[in-house]
């Protein structure tokens, strides 16, 4: 489960490289920036989607570990 949010966070991370890549590179003549912001917010909503079923399922548990300690 860690592998695969660390992979989901790194993909995310790289797409908004790209769009800034894109940004600088293309000035505004190309819709590239715009498809590799739209895979980030696909992918976060993905993630986050992903981690609520998770929770619901019971696939992934509190530590119990209070906070500020």
């Amino acid at each position: 489960m860690h592998i695969l949010v660390a992979v989901a966070f790194i993909l995310i991370i790289a797409s908004m490289v790209s769009a800034l890549y894109f940004m600088m590179h293309d000035r505004g003549k190309s819709k590239r920036m715009v498809w590799s912001l739209a895979t980030r917010v696909g992918l976060s909503i993905s993630l986050f989607l992903f981690l609520w079923l998770a929770h619901w399922l019971g696939w992934l548990q509190y530590s119990h570990v209070p906070l500020g300690r």
